[in-house]
């Protein structure tokens, strides 16, 4: 059985030690975030990585989004981050945005995608608690702690991921409901949105006016 840590008791200091412990010795845990809770662990670690996309059942070739401590680690990750794209960072982290941007080449990493892809997928969140933990582990690597194909999840009982795969649930109790994030992705013909979430392409547009509909 994996270890349950609930985040409305206790000490939060010693809450956010343990799960930064468990990512640096190689871990994945349950955190709660915004409106569901997630899988995280250090997007480094190749054989982690691998294993939450086997605890989750998803197909070969999907990529892990990854979680930032702040803006100023984007651009350590990322490459052409345009001033538009750092004035919606600016703007709107840590919150309901992720970014899909190109990598920076050489990092050390294999989110799922064998670095086919050539995007990685950024978020700062607002979630204190794993926005703590973040300033402690540098870029996580993160999934829905639901199965693939499955509806995010509110309550972290409802999980149905194998617990032993597990090394800490992180309860935070019954998460608000709320619309997911709002992505936008950075190719060489500019910004365009590809989902609609808990931004609005008008909130975007008064930041970065070129920013264009899906195709």
């Amino acid at each position: 059985m994996s270890k349950v840590i609930n985040l409305k008791t206790g000490v939060m200091t010693k809450h956010v030690n343990a799960a930064t412990k468990a990512i640096r010795d190689g871990y994945i845990i349950a955190i709660p975030l915004e409106h569901h809770y997630g899988l995280v662990c250090d997007a480094f670690s190749h054989d982690a990585v691998r294993e939450m996309h086997v605890l989750r059942g998803d197909d070969l070739g999907i990529a892990a989004q990854v979680l930032l401590a702040d803006v100023k680690t984007a651009s350590g990750v990322a490459r052409e981050v345009t001033p538009s794209l750092s004035a919606l960072m600016k703007k709107f982290w840590p919150g309901m945005l992720s970014l899909n941007l190109k990598p920076q080449l050489g990092l050390n990493w294999d989110l799922g995608d064998n670095g086919e892809l050539d995007l990685v997928s950024l978020r700062w969140p607002r979630s204190k608690f794993i926005r703590d933990v973040l300033k402690n582990t540098g870029p996580l690597a993160v999934a829905s702690a639901s199965l693939a194909g499955m509806p995010p999840l509110r309550k972290i009982s409802e999980m149905s991921v194998l617990e032993s795969g597990v090394a800490m649930r992180c309860d935070g109790g019954l998460l608000k409901k709320g619309s997911p994030t709002t992505i936008l992705e950075a190719q060489e013909s500019g910004i365009r949105i590809m989902r609609e979430g808990a931004i609005s392409l008008a909130e975007i547009r008064a930041i970065a006016p070129e920013v264009s509909a899906q195709l």
